[in-house]
């Protein structure tokens, strides 16, 4: 009887744990918690969330040009406006929706000389676009349009990206209109790629971005911004092509956020300054960099507070220079009158210096 029990109990047993497996596995609802490691398999609802504040954009400029070469003799007897074409030249880009106001954020290259700006919103709207500022110096412009029920997008902190962090691109390549894309953070800090552009400190991603992007979000798997999309390499090296080869580049949102309220405020960014050019060098000691001053500008606040050429900065605020393009970018986004406590090397000597911030001049921020 008490063997004829355990081959009943043994099958028995076995059900009941196979039935409980059954259940946790594809019967019983899953926990919206997502395990650690676990892969995510959607980003639907961060599109959905950050769609509606991504905008296309759409130019036209105004382009005379003189009658072509075998025209000439027939425009000698006519008169000079006669011997004038005109053309209209158009292009196309991406912005995103900042305020409630109706305040785009975009690439400065993606309206710069237009006569005419209209936007085309996710749900079919469309507007006409006025620029409130552009900023060559980070490639950035602001536009505004007069539309109700308009939905800002969600921001991020771009400082906490990592190298490796999901981004997805949202914008208008080739004028297909509005178009996802995902990558990974590629790198961070890249810089030396606009000649124009004296504040770089792009985000690398491998995201697929073309030609119609530019000025779109970057943004995460959240939906929250963190970069505006605004140059992408081909296999020519020519930045202004079409096709990408999974190198593209994004202008972070803490540098963009900065820029768009200075803008708005007083149509024009105001940067902080001290009158310095400077190199970074690796210390002796120690790890990150330190700055060695090149020049100082006369009548700066650099000179002000004592700088001279050939000392070495080592910290500011008390903090240690780790990268010297960071540190000069954060100085720029200072405010003039705002004091900063300067640690310098000179010779044998460690010095500390008390600046007052100026208005930035003309001098370079980094050599």
């Amino acid at each position: 009887m008490q063997e004829s029990l355990k081959f009943i109990a043994w099958p028995t047993i076995a059900g009941i744990l196979a039935a409980l497996l059954i259940l946790d596995r594809w019967v019983l609802p899953a926990s919206d918690a997502t395990a650690p490691g676990q892969a995510v398999s959607s980003y639907a609802n961060a599109v959905e969330d950050a769609s509606p504040s991504v905008v296309n954009i759409y130019t036209a400029k105004r382009i005379l040009e003189r009658a072509p070469l075998l025209d000439r003799r027939s425009a000698l007897v006519l008169a000079p406006s006669q011997s004038v074409r005109e053309r209209i030249e158009r292009s196309l880009g991406s912005g995103v929706i900042m305020t409630a106001q109706g305040h785009i954020l975009t690439n400065h290259h993606v309206i710069a000389g237009a006569d005419a700006i209209q936007v085309l919103l996710h749900d079919g709207r469309t507007a006409n676009a006025a620029v409130v500022g552009s900023d060559i110096a980070t490639d950035l412009a602001v536009l505004r349009i007069d539309l109700p029920d308009l939905k800002p997008i969600s921001t991020g902190n771009s400082n906490r990206l990592q190298v490796g962090d999901v981004v997805l691109a949202i914008g208008n390549p080739l004028g297909f209109g509005h178009t996802v894309s995902q990558g990974i953070v590629s790198a961070l800090g890249r810089w030396g790629l606009q000649p124009n552009a004296a504040y770089e400190d792009y985000i690398q991603t491998d995201a697929s971005v073309h030609q119609g992007n530019s000025g779109g979000a970057l943004i995460d798997a959240r939906g929250q911004l963190m970069g505006i999309n605004t140059l992408i390499y081909t296999s020519g090296g020519d930045s202004e092509g079409t096709t990408g080869i999974g190198i593209s580049l994004a202008i972070p949102i803490n540098m963009a956020a900065f820029v768009m309220h200075d803008l708005i405020e007083y149509g024009e960014v105001i940067r902080g300054w001290l009158g310095v050019s400077v190199d970074p060098i690796r210390p002796v000691q120690g790890e990150g960099q330190a700055l060695l001053v090149m020049d100082v500008a006369a009548s700066s606040p650099a000179e002000r507070a004592g700088l001279a050429q050939g000392d070495v900065i080592t910290h500011i605020n008390g903090d240690p220079i780790l990268d010297g393009r960071q540190t000069m970018h954060h100085i720029a986004q200072l405010r003039p009158g705002d004091t900063i406590a300067i640690s310098i090397r000179r010779r044998q000597q460690s010095l500390e210096l008390r600046a007052v911030v100026g208005v930035q001049g003309q001098t370079s921020p980094v050599r």
